[in-house]
Formats: structure tokens, sequence, C-alpha cells
């Protein structure tokens, strides 16, 4: 593999990060409404919110590797993705199994952005950018276990939103 980078190369690597950057004020967007809707499911907003807080910390590590390199993040991609983000939020928040709809879009998510730290941690280290591999594999590694917890709890979510609906009790988020 030719691990030169010539500036087109620095420059996809630039604009995957700045991709990044933007995935995670949508998933910002995306959790902190759902969060706030959650009532039956103490565990679910609880892991929200540490993950909200990973995100936080997942944007401003990706704003020191973007100076770091001389570069800055696109407030335009910023604002475009945390608006799709609340809109597929609010979606959701009309939807009669709400927690059902959020709980297999968050997992879809993790897995996208699995695969976009994935795909940045190759350029990373084709391109020499040891700073920046540090970085992308803390914030895959935030993702993953965010992923991990989604799946195996998946199951307790789906059967305690059939009991409280079997009962006729409230199964809102």
């Amino acid at each position: 593999m030719d691990t030169n980078f010539n500036s087109e190369s620095r420059s996809i690597f630039i604009v995957g990060l700045r991709n990044a950057h933007a995935m995670e004020n949508q998933a910002l967007s995306i959790m902190k409404p759902q969060v706030e809707r959650i009532e039956n499911y103490p565990e679910v907003a609880d892991r929200l919110r540490r993950h909200i807080q990973e995100t936080e910390g997942q944007i401003t590590r990706l704003e020191t590797v973007l100076e770091g390199l001389d570069e800055e993040h696109s407030t335009l991609k910023d604002t475009a993705l945390s608006m799709v983000g609340s809109m597929a939020a609010m979606g959701h928040s009309m939807a009669g199994d709400e927690i059902i709809k959020n709980s297999l879009a968050n997992f879809a998510f993790e897995n996208y952005e699995i695969a976009a730290y994935n795909s940045l941690l190759v350029l990373a280290e084709a391109g020499g950018f040891q700073d920046a591999e540090t970085v992308l594999k803390q914030n895959l590694s935030e993702e993953e276990a965010m992923a991990d917890w989604l799946k195996e709890n998946l199951s307790d979510v789906t059967l305690r939103y059939a009991k409280l609906r079997a009962a006729g009790e409230t199964a809102k988020s």
C-alpha cells in the first residue's frame, strides 16, 4: 500500500474528519431529545446520558485533530446534519413504539459511526497521522461500547415495551 499522502489524499482525510465532526453533532441532536422523553426505561436514559457526554468529548477531540492539521470543522455540515438528526428524533416521537424505533435507529447509527471511524483510521495510518489515530481509536472504542450495549439491551427494552402495552400501561419512551 502506498502510504505517501499527497495533497489530494490529505484533503480526503480532512473531509472525513469534518464529516465525523458533523456526524457526532447529528448524534447529539438525536440523543438529547430522546433522553428528555424517556419515562419507563431508566437504564436506557442513563446510558444515553453517558454517551452524550462521550460524544461531546469525541467532538472536542476531533476539533483538536483538525486544529493540529491547521483545519477547522465545517459549520455548514454540522448544522445540516444536526437538523436531519432533530427531524429524525421528532419523527420517532410521534410513534407509539418510539422506544423501539429509537433503539433500532440508535443501533444502526452507532454501527455507521463505527464504520466511519474504521475508514478514518485507515487513512490516518496510511498518512502517518499518529495523533489522529489515538483520537480515532478512542472514539471508535466508545462507539463500539455503545453499539454493544444497545445490542445487549434490545431484547429487554422490547420485552418491557410489550409487557407495558399488554398491561394497558403507557409504554412511552
